[in-house]
């Protein structure tokens, strides 16, 4: 992956990775994440309670990779950004994205909220349990989405496509054969599948919920 479109794929990939345990952990009251979705030059936090998968009960906050002085957001303020958000509610005109209520974010007008005791807890528990390493996970992970109880589309970026590639999987069945052959599975290119537009968030689609 080249240039920009490199740097902001491993902007996305640190974000989604900073924020997988609040699918497990509420954000705000009752609502949890439920997606991040990968498009230009921002990342669109999905969010709805715990069970959520329908698009009308979910909202999407796109908030931008970098702030006011062009420098790249870091996930802690994204998170903080996003439980303000949530709780406020969206309150003023939205769009719509894959039936989505979509919220794009002007973040000079929006003050993070604080960490959480629960923030603070894993921060020391990811510290100690993933340590940073040099090398970071190939192909990289830019975005989720959990679709169905038992399905979830997943958003990695495959230099070959220019952009993201959705690969929708099921949580049940052989998963760790599935999760050890999805590496190379990507980049077979007779599974490649064209979106249509249904999804804006991603350049083809590979359905490996059969495999």
């Amino acid at each position: 992956m080249s240039g920009s479109y490199g740097e902001t794929v491993e902007h996305q990939a640190y974000i989604t990775r900073f924020l997988l345990e609040y699918t497990a952990v509420p954000l705000v009251g009752g609502s949890f994440l439920r997606g991040v979705l990968p498009t230009r030059d921002a990342v669109r936090i999905v969010t709805g309670a715990d069970d959520a998968v329908t698009p009308s009960s979910l909202v999407a906050y796109e908030i931008p990779l970098v702030d006011d002085e062009d420098e790249p957001v870091t996930a802690p303020v994204v998170l903080g950004w996003t439980r303000t958000l949530t709780a406020v509610g969206p309150a003023y005109p939205h769009a719509s994205v894959m039936g989505m209520t979509l919220v794009r974010v002007d973040t000079s007008m929006v003050e993070p909220a604080p960490p959480t005791r629960t923030d603070r807890v894993l921060r020391v528990l990811r510290t100690l349990a993933w340590p940073f390493t040099e090398t970071p996970p190939s192909p990289p992970l830019c975005g989720f989405l959990l679709t169905e109880q038992d399905s979830m589309r997943l958003y990695i970026a495959v230099g070959e496509a220019d952009g993201p590639v959705a690969v929708d999987v099921r949580l049940t069945g052989a998963l760790t054969a599935l999760l050890a052959a999805l590496p190379a599975l990507v980049h077979e290119k007779e599974r490649w599948k064209p979106t249509d537009g249904a999804d804006p968030h991603c350049v083809r689609a590979i359905d490996l919920t059969i495999w």
